[in-house]
């Protein structure tokens, strides 16, 4: 009986020890629920077209930590590495046509970011705007909803299902329903600058600016349709560096990566 009893006691121990540590873990995270978007571009690492796995392996590895911190994770992805609609509208072809074909591209980067993240043991499901029911299930708020609170990560792929919108758009749009606390543009600039630093060695970042002083300084941070819609429904916009390793984890902890867009 004695023993029995020692058991038990050691039993719930752990389990409040357990659950004691993971709340501590969760607090010491400024974001709980994030959404992560992820132009298609990033995907080819050092390539030209496609994708490379080295680097969906780096991204899984980074998303992995934020998972094994309780971080509720839903994730848009761009379809750049493969087909852009606007890109082919500009040579002649008729532009619906083209977006539909760049809202393909977007699902096969979402399967293939998919296959990256299972392999690293983390639960994932993957909606499409557009209905491919044999790889994807279709866009379901409340079912997204039930996902992220079970801890999967949900890859959203098809864009918002329309032509004309970017993945800018539907990242913000997903973002607002699934009631995310901030956005977080993963890009290989770490931040906004006053201009182009690839190409100016005197632009200057930002670590925090407000949407109205974007807007006025004509900075290029989401399309217009994307920003004001961030804008309107106060969502706030990290845009930092994704190919740092460990950038992620920072950001969601709230260190100071990145630039900032708030009200």
């Amino acid at each position: 009986m004695t023993d029995r009893f020692f058991l038990l006691l050691i039993f719930f121990w752990s389990r409040s020890n357990f659950f004691f540590i993971f709340v501590s873990d969760i607090s010491t995270m400024q974001y709980k629920r994030i959404l992560l978007k992820l132009s298609g571009e990033a995907l080819m690492g050092n390539r030209q077209y496609g994708i490379d796995p080295e680097r969906l392996k780096e991204y899984a590895e980074d998303i992995k930590q934020l998972t094994d911190k309780g971080v509720e994770i839903a994730i848009v992805i761009g379809g750049g590495n493969i087909f852009r609609g606007l890109a082919g509208a500009s040579k002649g072809m008729d532009r619906v046509q083209g977006d539909h074909m760049g809202m393909l591209a977007t699902v096969i980067n979402g399967l293939a970011l998919q296959g990256a993240l299972e392999d690293e043991g983390i639960p994932t499901r993957l909606q499409s705007a557009i209905k491919i029911n044999e790889v994807s299930e279709p866009f379901i708020r409340r079912k997204a909803l039930r996902h992220l609170e079970k801890g999967r990560v949900v890859i959203f792929g098809g864009g918002t299902g329309n032509p004309y919108f970017t993945t800018d758009s539907a990242a913000v749009l997903r973002a607002i329903e699934i009631k995310a606390n901030v956005i977080l543009k993963g890009t290989r600039v770490d931040g906004i600058y006053t201009s182009d630093p690839e190409k100016d060695s005197k632009a200057t970042k930002f670590d925090f600016i407000s949407f109205e002083d974007v807007l006025k300084k004509g900075l290029k941070v989401m399309d217009t349709t994307a920003f004001t819609l961030s804008q309107e429904n106060h969502l706030p916009i990290v845009v930092f560096d994704m190919n740092t390793r460990g950038n992620l984890l920072k950001v969601v902890a709230g260190e100071n990566i990145g630039t900032t867009v708030n009200l």
